[in-house]
């Protein structure tokens, strides 16, 4: 049994994946502080970097050292890539990317030797998907820096690496901005293809499940580079990996393409 009591920081535990984590360890005893737009502990829009970095900075003031990040704060857009508006698709990589990496740069100083540093990517930065490119581009982004940070870090004691989910039963679908605008290119595709249903909804993992998993990673001793959770999103990464792009490609589309 752990005596000791860690300091934890989430981005986004205000709600999903983020607020599963920031309870199951403070059932542990554990202080969890939690970064997000409507956050217990700190209100930050993770995109804003100069509120970031202050925020940072108190929680050194408050806490000292710390033993954990979690990067869970993060949205997502639908459309087609021509009738997407600039400011959304910038948005879109404003906080996934740069508001994980910039959580990482300011974090890694504060952390205690063996500290941990837990990247939520997403399973769509493995294998992109149709009307969803800036967020699968977001996700890659976060995927690869993920692995550069984890090489910097190779020499000191920090451990890094990334987790990516498949689709889970929390509002992030519901909450995801959604363009149906479209035009005789699309049809009715776009809406068919990124509006959640029933049946797409019944299909997901349940929070709990994703959350005891993502739980198990974060408490392991040494962490591989990167950890997939879904069994669905397993066989697509294998699949991925021995099969030609062109054939991956249209097995995607098949599935998500409606």
């Amino acid at each position: 049994m752990r005596i000791e009591k860690r300091t934890i920081v989430i981005t986004g535990a205000s709600s999903g994946l983020g607020k599963g984590l920031l309870e199951k360890f403070e059932a542990k005893g554990d202080t969890v502080v939690d970064i997000s737009l409507d956050g217990r502990d700190f209100e930050c829009d993770v995109s804003d970097h100069k509120k970031l970095k202050e925020v940072f900075c108190e929680i050194q003031e408050k806490y000292g050292k710390i033993d954990m990040l979690i990067t869970c704060a993060g949205y997502g857009i639908s459309g087609a890539i021509e009738l997407l508006d600039e400011k959304d698709t910038q948005k879109q990589f404003d906080v996934n990317f740069f508001g994980t990496a910039n959580a990482c740069k300011y974090a890694i100083p504060l952390l205690k030797p063996h500290g941990k540093i837990i990247i939520i990517a997403s399973a769509t930065a493995l294998f992109p998907l149709p009307f969803k490119a800036y967020y699968c581009a977001s996700k890659a982004a976060v995927e690869s820096f993920a692995q550069s940070l984890r090489m910097e870090l190779s020499h000191t004691q920090i451990q890094v690496t990334s987790i990516c989910p498949g689709d889970v039963k929390t509002n992030f679908s519901a909450n995801r901005v959604k363009i149906y605008q479209t035009n005789e290119r699309y049809g009715d595709s776009i809406k068919r293809s990124t509006e959640p249903t029933e049946k797409t909804e019944s299909r997901r993992m349940s929070p709990e499940y994703a959350t005891k998993k993502m739980m198990e990673i974060c408490e392991k001793d040494k962490l591989k580079p990167r950890y997939i959770i879904g069994k669905k999103y397993k066989f697509f990464n294998f699949a991925r990996k021995i099969l030609p792009k062109r054939i991956m490609n249209k097995f995607l589309l098949r599935i998500f393409y409606k």
